[in-house]
């Protein structure tokens, strides 16, 4: 690999940082992917990691799918996640055995959600409802922006998940009733947009101890 570049890679400047990733994705080298896939591992720039994806995708996924593999058992949550991504946006399918249970229930939210769209992208035809299963078990899950991001999964997946649904909407979690009401009407309507349906049952708790008090 060209060492100005790996060095720009690393460089103080996140716009340094930008550019590198950007020339190797604009001229792809097989020879490039060991460096780009560390620097997803470690990169604290949103715009430059998903620079680095971008220019991952520009390479030959025989080449970058199995680097991107190894990636999914390193400790480091950065590099699971990153690694998800970039699987994501490559849509080579030969990698969905390695989107495992433990990948979809990672204790990092991030590393959860990257897995979800992952998942919803890679997953053949035959393990659809396996899938949806899966992540209708997460309901109720995380903060706004996890919740947001399992509901847009769970969608993906189309009419699949709609048992799982109805069967979530008589869960004794009022949490899990909500998101999953907030997932139906995405499904049933993709421009409707998803907003404080999955957090009505935070406003009722609080309202409760409100009056309480």
């Amino acid at each position: 690999m060209n060492s100005a570049l790996l060095g720009a890679l690393a460089a103080e400047s996140a716009s340094t940082r930008l550019k590198a990733a950007l020339a190797a994705g604009t001229h792809p080298e097989p020879g490039f992917v060991d460096a780009l896939v560390a620097r997803c591992a470690v990169e604290p720039d949103f715009f430059v990691r998903d620079m680095l994806t971008w220019a991952l995708t520009r390479l030959p996924s025989q080449v970058t799918v199995p680097k991107l593999l190894v990636e999914l058992r390193c400790e480091r949550a950065q590099a699971r996640s990153q690694a998800l991504h970039s699987l994501s946006k490559i849509g080579d399918r030969s990698a969905w055995p390695a989107i495992t249970r433990s990948l979809l229930r990672d204790a990092d939210d991030e590393v959860a959600r990257a897995a979800w769209r992952a998942a919803v992208v890679l997953v053949p035809e035959g393990e659809r409802e396996a899938l949806a299963a899966e992540l209708g078990a997460q309901l109720g899950r995380g903060d706004r922006e996890v919740r947001l991001s399992l509901c847009r999964a769970l969608a993906a997946l189309g009419d699949v998940v709609e048992p799982v649904l109805r069967a979530a909407l008589t869960h004794h979690d009022p949490e899990v009733r909500a998101h999953a009401s907030a997932t139906e009407r995405l499904l049933r309507d993709p421009d409707a947009g998803i907003d404080l349906p999955v957090f009505a049952a935070d406003q009722d708790r609080q309202d409760g101890s409100r009056a309480d008090r």
